[in-house]
């Protein structure tokens, strides 16, 4: 139990680092959560929780936390805590997350993020863009103190900094993937087939880094953690086998067949397989209408309006394809999804949350094209497939996941 892990907002990419690194660590660690719910309530009060929850323990010696937790707060309000080794990971920063009105930006979130960053020994962040859209706006943020403004905070933390893109583990979604795309697959990565199943040679994921291992040298829970990091369109870590795949008339079979206990996921799934159904029935791949995915939150910062007005576009030139909209939906849903949707009419395959991973993945490896409109470059993990994925964005340009 050498390794405290904290997560304030234990949920989508959070928990699933989370899990992850707890998967890898086993008994040498210990996983202290709150909820992905009111992260604006967590940013503020988490450390508090912490400071009362968290079990004294004399086996630390490292503690991991995401920046949603202020860790200055917490090593603070807990010495014994604020002893240990401390490594903050940055999914996004406050600093440069867009905001629909500069006004909304919150001073504080930024402000305890910057004091986390003093505090923690080792700084990691998910992306280069990452890094240093925070620390190179750390002068002009603190410029908002109107007076006695700290100096040469950037200087400070830089050296403390690093990047180690985010871990994942891909599943086996073979049994959703048409023939087609299977064989794209084999032709472009080097998957070979074994009698009745595939093998994966020469990627490299398949060897174990130990890029987090290395942050935690110092623990008794040192090992190979069996994560690397990611580089752009390569698979991260190691794959499991890709058995051998269903015909695309029997995947839809089996998909109708399956049952669910949640009457709005089994809504959901027949949706998705009777659209598929309709539009595969006697058409070549070639022939079909092409199909755009968007896995994202519906909230502003995926620019949801970017995607559908392409998309409207589309549809005022006659020009024939097929979306499904995923991703998940909070309290306060932009206007948006509703005008589209009655304006796309008949091109909308699926829209809404898919709670089940199978019918997720199912759509996904149906999609032709994945789309990413975000406004800031802090990608998630919504859309890591052997698929294309096209990001419309200023400064950004189309690559393959």
């Amino acid at each position: 139990m050498s390794v405290l892990l904290i997560e304030a907002f234990y949920g989508g990419s959070h928990k699933q680092l989370m899990d992850l690194l707890q998967e890898e660590l086993k008994e040498e660690c210990v996983l202290c959560t709150l909820p992905a719910k009111k992260w604006h309530w967590k940013a503020r009060t988490a450390a508090l929780y912490f400071m009362q929850t968290v079990p004294a323990s004399a086996n630390y010696r490292i503690l991991f936390a995401s920046s949603v937790l202020n860790l200055a707060e917490l090593a603070a309000l807990r010495p014994d805590l604020g002893k240990l080794k401390k490594v903050l990971y940055f999914h996004e920063n406050q600093l440069a997350y867009p905001v629909q009105k500069c006004k909304e930006r919150d001073f504080q979130y930024g402000y305890n993020q910057i004091l986390s960053c003093l505090v923690a020994d080792i700084v990691v962040f998910n992306s280069a863009f990452n890094m240093e859209s925070f620390l190179t706006s750390i002068g002009k943020f603190m410029k908002l103190i109107p007076d006695h403004r700290p100096k040469d905070l950037e200087k400070i933390i830089r050296p403390k900094c690093q990047v180690l893109y985010f871990p994942v583990r891909f599943p086996d979604v073979s049994r959703f993937m048409p023939e087609h795309k299977l064989v794209h697959l084999e032709n472009i990565i080097g998957v070979k087939r074994n009698g009745d199943s595939y093998q994966c040679e020469g990627l490299p994921g398949q060897q174990k880094s130990r890029a987090l291992g290395g942050l935690m040298k110092n623990s008794n829970a040192c090992r190979e953690s069996g994560l690397c990091e990611a580089q752009p369109g390569l698979c991260t870590t190691q794959h499991e086998e890709l058995h051998s795949p269903l015909t695309a008339a029997e995947r839809l079979n089996k998909s109708e067949a399956s049952e669910s206990t949640n009457p709005c996921q089994e809504e959901d799934k027949q949706h998705v397989t009777f659209n598929l159904c309709n539009i595969w029935s006697g058409m070549d791949y070639q022939q079909r209408p092409l199909h755009v995915a968007w896995p994202h939150r519906w909230e502003h910062d995926k620019d949801p309006e970017t995607f559908f007005k392409v998309l409207l576009k589309l549809k005022e030139q006659d020009l024939p394809f097929h979306v499904s909209v995923l991703g998940e939906t909070f309290t306060d849903v932009p206007d948006i999804f509703a005008e589209a949707k009655k304006a796309l009419g008949s091109s909308v395959l699926h829209w809404g949350y898919l709670p089940s991973k199978d019918d997720y993945f199912q759509a996904l490896c149906m999609a032709d094209v994945v789309i990413s409109t975000a406004k800031h470059e802090f990608f998630g993990v919504a859309i890591t497939s052997p698929w294309w994925v096209v990001i419309i964005s200023p400064c950004s340009k189309a690559v393959p996941s």
